[in-house]
């Protein structure tokens, strides 16, 4: 006899699938580039769990990206503060993770970039998916730059700075990591990164250097 609860647990179940497909295929492939019959074979399911979960191709999209969101975070995070004790440590371990993430067979870059780069339209729901992630990394980036600026200097205003510049070097990592397929991108962009945090022995070593010809040419 099936039951209620199994016809649910059936649906539940499809529903799933039908975003691991997407996800998977989208991420690899692109989302012109995938159809819907290609996410339904893979998925496992019949054509018509798909129109019972999903209006459309770019709703079933937007909601993979949505439980992508949630998964990718939750591992940069974890693996960041995993990482370091203090703010300036976790800060640089971010690019320690992503290089992990840049030598992983199944690494197509940025899901959120890529993504946005196919719709048109800012108000889009594959958009807003988009720039929402970009909002939580941001975020996040924003704890850590708050109390490492508090650990020094105290300005909450190159804290705002310097985490708009962090994701900067983020997705620039990531974006170079995809075209070369080099994973020490994210080293270049941690070396960067380095140098942010500690702009007065960068203007001071730059001082240094400018000055150092003047004081040969006088001896």
């Amino acid at each position: 006899m099936v039951t209620s609860d199994d016809t649910s647990n059936a649906a539940a179940g499809a529903r799933e699938r039908l975003l691991d497909a997407a996800e998977a295929l989208i991420y690899a492939g692109g989302i012109h580039a995938t159809g819907v019959d290609a996410i339904v074979r893979q998925s496992g399911t019949a054509r018509k769990s798909f129109y019972t979960h999903f209006e459309s191709k770019d709703a079933l999209v937007a909601a993979a990206l949505e439980r992508r969101d949630e998964r990718w975070m939750q591992w940069f995070i974890d693996n960041t503060l995993r990482r370091g004790k203090h703010p300036r440590a976790r800060l640089l371990a971010m690019f320690d993770v992503l290089r992990e993430w840049f030598m992983s067979e199944d690494f197509h870059g940025c899901a959120f970039l890529n993504a946005a780069g196919e719709i048109a339209s800012a108000d889009d729901p594959i958009r807003v998916v988009a720039r929402e992630h970009k909002e939580r990394l941001l975020d996040f980036v924003r704890t850590q730059c708050d109390a490492h600026v508090a650990s020094t200097v105290g300005d909450s205003r190159r804290a705002a700075r310097l985490s708009r510049q962090w994701l900067i070097l983020i997705d620039g990592a990531i974006g170079v990591a995809l075209v070369s397929g080099d994973a020490d991108a994210a080293l270049d962009a941690r070396a960067a990164a380095a140098h942010l945090l500690d702009p007065a022995t960068t203007e001071n070593s730059a001082s240094a250097s400018t000055r150092s010809p003047n004081r040969r040419a006088s001896t």
